[in-house]
């Protein structure tokens, strides 16, 4: 399930500099993250964390990363409790372990689609695997 988000939120001014081609990429991305129901923007992993506690296992939630090499992180409700992982963007693709895509709602359909047969390992969720 995904935790709705609070409220559309402007184009974060914390982005480093991009190429046109890579800023497009981004841009469009935004524009349709910015319209699910799972961004919620600038939250901190605490706040993020700390309202994925109350939800079921499986929900989740897209946010500005506090890291300064990464655009988003995916805060998940494991079953341990809530982690958050990053989503880094390289040469115009954001990536998540194996996957990538050059969308943020795309890669998460795809690794929505990938981890039913094939659960994701991350050290970050302690050997929990996320499905």
């Amino acid at each position: 399930s995904v935790l709705p988000s609070p409220a559309p939120h402007g184009v974060p001014d914390r982005f480093r500099m991009f190429r046109s081609c890579e800023w497009e990429v981004l841009e469009r991305s935004l524009n349709i993250l910015q319209a699910s129901d799972f961004y919620w923007g600038p939250l901190s992993v605490g706040e993020a964390h700390a309202k994925l506690q109350r939800e079921p296992v499986g929900t989740y939630l897209v946010r500005d990363s506090s890291q300064g090499n990464c655009l988003f992180s995916l805060s998940v409700r494991m079953p341990t409790g809530p982690v958050s992982l990053r989503i880094s963007f390289q040469e115009g693709y954001f990536r998540l372990k194996n996957w990538f895509s050059d969308c943020v709602v795309r890669l998460l359909e795809l690794v929505v689609a990938g981890t039913r047969n094939n659960p994701l390992h991350f050290d970050e969720m302690g050997g929990t695997p996320l499905v």
